[in-house]
């Protein structure tokens, strides 16, 4: 189970350079999703002129379910300069895996809430962080696609693109720049600041939440 949280509203806004095609997914809305702030935010969006078309769906981690609804919106796709998700990290890697040419920005922060987890037909997996660190690596999550959840770049250890912890698995921070190189932004590794993983998110700010 999760929870998930908008970001600073300052730091969504920085995201849309241009227009953008929204994505919401009210899918574990049971559990906890801000629809009401969403959907404040995405109208004011809206109101100065930077939304080609906002789709609302229910579980965009189903792949076959989000390719069926994506179909129908190529044109308002291909008009936006970047995809905005509302969801938590796995709708957003998985939109960012089918949107592959586009920059895909996560709008949310996602929270672990304690119980059981629903099974979804799901390609990615999210730490359930609390500091989502997708808008940065191109919708690659490198806690859960590295073995070892580095989030300042790879170890050094992989061998022609594999993961030294696991041999079958391709190393995730390779994927992660040829996905920025794709969209020309692999500037923005060279650049970034050293990252620093704030575990109280995992801890004391997600009991802060879950008695509000």
């Amino acid at each position: 189970m999760l929870i998930t949280q908008l970001k600073e509203k300052e730091s969504i806004e920085a995201l849309v350079n241009g227009k953008a095609f929204i994505i919401n997914c009210f899918g574990c809305k049971e559990v906890h999703f801000p629809e009401k702030e969403a959907k404040e935010f995405q109208e004011e969006l809206k109101a100065a002129g930077k939304v080609t078309e906002i789709l609302t769906m229910d579980y965009i981690c189903n792949p076959k379910n989000l390719e069926l609804h994506l179909q129908n919106y190529k044109a308002e796709i291909e008009a936006a300069d970047v995809v905005l998700v509302f969801s938590c990290g796995v709708g957003v890697q998985t939109v960012a895996d089918f949107c592959a040419d586009k920059k895909v920005f996560a709008a949310c922060d996602t929270y672990e809430l304690p119980g059981y987890q629903g099974v979804t037909p799901q390609l990615f997996d999210c730490d359930q962080c609390g500091m989502c660190f997708l808008n940065g690596t191109g919708g690659i999550c490198p806690l859960t696609a590295c073995s070892k959840s580095l989030v300042n770049g790879q170890c050094g250890g992989a061998k022609n693109g594999m993961c030294e912890v696991d041999p079958e698995m391709e190393c995730g921070w390779e994927r992660i720049q040829k996905r920025l190189e794709k969209l020309g932004r692999i500037d923005i590794l060279k650049n970034a600041p050293v990252q620093i993983r704030d575990y109280s998110t995992d801890d004391a700010t997600k009991e802060a939440k879950q008695s509000e």
